[in-house]
């Protein structure tokens, strides 16, 4: 499994918004993150339609955390972006095992199914508040 880039980049946006407690700019964020602003749109979309940032229009319009930054994990960011932590793709509901119709059954879909629950709960335990204070326990 690999965190995909845009992950990567919404975590940089949710983080910089924590830090500056404070409205910012689409532009100000893509600056800051060395996120180009056309991405940095797309992500801040969807951030605001997942309820973590909130979006304020007009020439003083900007955006800002609708939650405080110790409220939001990385889990939450990441399965907004990608969907849920799932290291192989038969774990999805919708995926049919090619070996077993009855995936429990499957010992190595066992297997990943645990380490994809240990990673989920990892990502679950950790805030950007912990990040921006270095305060995470690996």
């Amino acid at each position: 499994m690999r965190i995909t880039l845009e992950s990567d980049y919404a975590l940089r946006i949710v983080t910089e918004l924590a830090r500056a407690d404070a409205m910012l700019d689409a532009k100000t964020l893509s600056v800051n993150t060395q996120v180009t602003q056309r991405f940095t749109l797309k992500i801040l979309h969807k951030l605001v339609q997942g309820d973590i940032v909130m979006s304020y229009k007009g020439a003083r319009g900007g955006y800002k955390l609708k939650r405080s930054a110790d409220e939001i994990t990385l889990k939450n960011v990441i399965e907004l972006i990608d969907g849920p932590i799932e290291i192989v793709r038969c774990l999805g509901s919708s995926e049919v095992c090619s070996l077993n119709t009855d995936k429990t059954m499957c010992l190595y879909h066992q297997i990943f199914d645990r380490i994809s629950f240990e990673v989920s709960a990892k990502l679950g335990s950790i805030t950007i508040s912990d990040v921006i204070n270095k305060s995470y326990k690996l």
